[in-house]
């Protein structure tokens, strides 16, 4: 696989660097000029507005001689590095401080409109032809008695707020490249806390993918990826321990499939070519028989654990007396337990007690619990079914007086197919999934299930439903 993340992290930021340089020199440029030049011209049009309503005005009002203010705003001009016009009506330039005075012969501006250069006040050009570059130039009219004099014009060169440009312009660009370096530390990081981490995640999918389940992940930090990591270990190995659980349910069905019919073959094959006599027929027959209900029993089990896996929590709950499923499940038994002389003793304290529950699976739990205290309890025994209400639950128990289960055996009952030593019981028929299939039903509904169990004393499976209301 073509790994280019990283690539694309690096493409993606040397794009926005180049991207942002050439922003900032147009844009940032343009924004920057007209910033100075309306500053420029602002400072300018004060200056005019003061040169009006003062020294210009005195000249109108023939207080002082053209002489006298050419002198003054020559001075005036030299400090502002700039030109200063007086400027008639009609576009005569009485006075230009950059050029001699000429009161003889004065320079017209051809096609000289005030009302041209707009509403602004100032404007950038070469104001009506007089410049051969563009200059920045303001005008304001020197006023009496509400009627216009003349105009007086500043006009500097734009060269002084290009090189001003190109100074902050510098600086800003230097600015960018400084961050742009040091957000080289920002990409160090990511490599270090995000793509390092990254790889080592894709490093054990692969080894997952090659079906290596064991390799761990390390990845030990406490963000996100840290989280995918643990995540992702602990998946594998559920995954490695469903793997190995498959094998070991593999294992045990071909076991306990192998002897049955292993059975069932030897003993056909004896009747059949004669070696057991006619007479001896009916018992062989039997025992295959026997063998046949266990694989069925086996079959049904293994149909049962399945649909709940498949279904995982999908269940019929329904309001029902679990009262009357106990009586008509102990009923079922009655053929055994008359056989053997066990007596199954009901402790129920009220006629009727509602729970909110799936019926049917919950009777197949008390067949499965009531089933397995017969084959472990000792004929002329009793069997103890008793139902309780406590805290808005109802607890069902199942005693009996048997042989126990053994301590080191109390937490593997559970597990599938587990089965207690064979000669501390009289279950040939079992196939080791009952409590599997009682324990899967009770975990459905969110319930609790547990067993109290002393060798020798006797066994009590004690489980909890949700009380109707």
């Amino acid at each position: 696989m073509n790994r280019t993340l990283y690539k694309k992290f690096i493409l993606a930021y040397v794009i926005f660097g180049i991207a942002g340089f050439i922003f900032l020199s147009t844009v940032g440029s343009r924004v920057i000029e007209h910033h100075l030049t309306e500053n420029s011209g602002s400072s300018l049009t004060r200056e005019a507005r003061s040169i009006a309503s003062s020294q210009a005005s005195r000249y109108y009002q023939e207080e002082s001689t053209l002489q006298a203010l050419y002198r003054n705003l020559s001075t005036l001009a030299t400090y502002q590095d700039a030109q200063i016009w007086l400027i008639s009506p009609e576009g005569e330039i009485l006075l230009n401080t950059s050029e001699p005075l000429d009161t003889e012969d004065p320079e017209v501006i051809t096609n000289f409109d005030p009302v041209a250069l707009g509403s602004n006040y100032y404007s950038t050009g070469d104001f009506f032809g007089q410049f051969d570059t563009d200059m920045l130039s303001v005008m304001v009219p020197v006023t009496s008695n509400y009627s216009i004099n003349g105009y007086v014009a500043i006009h500097t060169s734009l060269d002084d707020i290009y090189r001003q440009r190109e100074a902050l312009l510098l600086q800003v660009d230097l600015l960018f490249l400084v961050i742009f370096l040091f957000s080289f530390g920002i990409l160090a990081l990511f490599a270090l806390t995000v793509y390092r981490p990254l790889q080592k995640i894709i490093q054990g999918a692969d080894e997952y993918a090659e079906g290596n389940l064991t390799y761990q992940i390390q990845v030990n930090s406490q963000d996100e990826m840290g989280y995918l990591a643990r995540t992702l270990n602990y998946m594998s190995g559920e995954l490695n321990k469903t793997g190995e659980y498959q094998k070991k349910f593999v294992a045990n069905v071909s076991h306990d499939f192998r002897s049955p019919l292993t059975s069932i073959k030897g003993y056909v094959e004896a009747i059949v070519d004669g070696t057991i006599p006619p007479e001896m027929q009916d018992r062989y027959l039997n025992i295959v028989l026997f063998e046949t209900e266990r694989l069925n029993k086996l079959t049904q089990s293994l149909l049962t654990l399945n649909d709940i896996d498949s279904k995982g929590n999908m269940l019929d709950i329904t309001r029902f007396d679990i009262n009357a499923v106990i009586k008509n499940t102990a009923a079922t038994f009655e053929g055994i337990c008359t056989s053997r002389k066990i007596t199954i003793s009901l402790v129920i304290p009220s006629p009727t007690l509602y729970v909110s529950a799936d019926m049917g699976k919950i009777q197949q739990v008390l067949y499965n619990l009531i089933d397995n205290a017969i084959k472990f309890s000792n004929n002329d025994s009793t069997i103890i079914v008793e139902t309780t209400e406590k805290y808005r639950k109802v607890f069902v128990s199942v005693k009996d007086s048997g042989i126990g289960i053994p301590k080191e055996s109390l937490s593997k009952i559970w597990d599938r197919f587990y089965k207690i030593d064979a000669s501390r019981g009289k279950d040939r028929k079992g196939t080791g999934l009952g409590l599997s299939i009682v324990k899967e039903i009770i975990s459905a509904h969110n319930q609790n299930i547990n067993v109290i169990s002393t060798e020798g004393v006797g066994t009590e499976f004690i489980f909890t439903l949700d009380k109707a209301e």
